[in-house]
């Protein structure tokens, strides 16, 4: 019998090698989260193994594929593709990304960040319109890390997301380690950031890790490689959303260099104890 409960608490990234730990006993996550483009073909062994996970815990179904930001119109046989994931899981959640990854028909391997216009205000909101009601759902849109700004843009990125949320009615993916990164990436101040980002419509946080790097003037660049622990500023900056929000569903991301179970696991528990502290606070308020 498929596993009727939300998504809650901790979880994490569903990954190959880890399905027959997962299997072995009761999962020590509340939830799973799947990249929806692993899970497009019609059966095999990745739908195989899905079923019997789905039938323990939630799922959250992200995407990296749609080009939410790409210039032309959505593909939309891809879209249709993830509506066949979703139909047939039924996550509780389904997310995608404030960037572009395609370019007349081609896709390329990273997710790129946008201009912040009225322009692209627009087509960003033309393209959730569409997304969201061919899913039949509300669709969490994800800020992105960033590694330049463009002279162009006129918009600041937490009004240029808030003013989407408004629009299109969509819910947001709040990935804290993003925001570390693009800060510090950008000299700006994260809290700054987190203050004007419209917390009120989060239904969703991503905690991952980074690696550090320095750029051409020999000042230190993040890259977003979602390959080691979460780093103790994202933990910081997320006890300071929770602080506001309460607890949401929250996932570790290790898309990389990805670890033995066990590992993954305590980052996971790390998160959950910091929600039940924050639900317990909350509750004696």
């Amino acid at each position: 019998m498929r596993q009727s409960g939300k998504a809650a608490g901790a979880g994490v990234g569903l990954k190959a090698r880890h399905y027959q730990d997962i299997l072995a006993g009761e999962p020590a996550v509340g939830w799973f989260e799947i990249h929806a483009e692993n899970f497009m073909g019609a059966g095999g062994a990745p739908h195989a193994f899905l079923e019997r996970i789905r039938a323990l815990r939630p799922l959250s179904v992200h995407g990296v594929g749609l080009s939410i930001g790409g210039a032309g119109g959505l593909d939309r046989d891809h879209l249709r593709r993830l509506k066949q994931v979703v139909d047939r899981y039924q996550p509780d959640l389904v997310s995608e990304h404030l960037a572009w990854s395609t370019h007349r028909g081609r896709y390329f391997n990273d997710l790129l960040a946008l201009p912040y216009t009225t322009e692209t205000l627009d087509l960003v909101c033309n393209h959730l319109d569409e997304a969201q009601e061919t899913l039949g759902r509300s669709i969490l849109l994800e800020n992105p890390s960033t590694y330049v700004t463009f002279t162009e843009s006129t918009v600041a990125e937490t009004d240029f997301i808030t003013e989407v949320a408004r629009r299109t009615g969509c819910g947001l993916l709040l990935d804290v380690n993003n925001v570390h990164v693009s800060c510090v990436n950008q000299d700006t101040d994260p809290a700054a950031y987190l203050d004007a980002f419209p917390l009120d419509r989060v239904r969703e946080i991503h905690l991952a890790g980074h690696a550090l790097d320095t750029d051409g003037a020999g000042a230190d660049l993040l890259i977003d490689t979602h390959d080691c622990p979460v780093a103790p500023p994202v933990w910081n900056l997320f006890a300071r959303v929770l602080d506001r929000t309460g607890p949401l569903p929250t996932l570790i991301e290790w898309d990389n260099d990805v670890p033995e179970w066990a590992v993954l696991a305590a980052e996971a528990a790390r998160a959950d104890r910091l929600l039940s502290d924050h639900a317990e606070a909350r509750h004696v308020a």
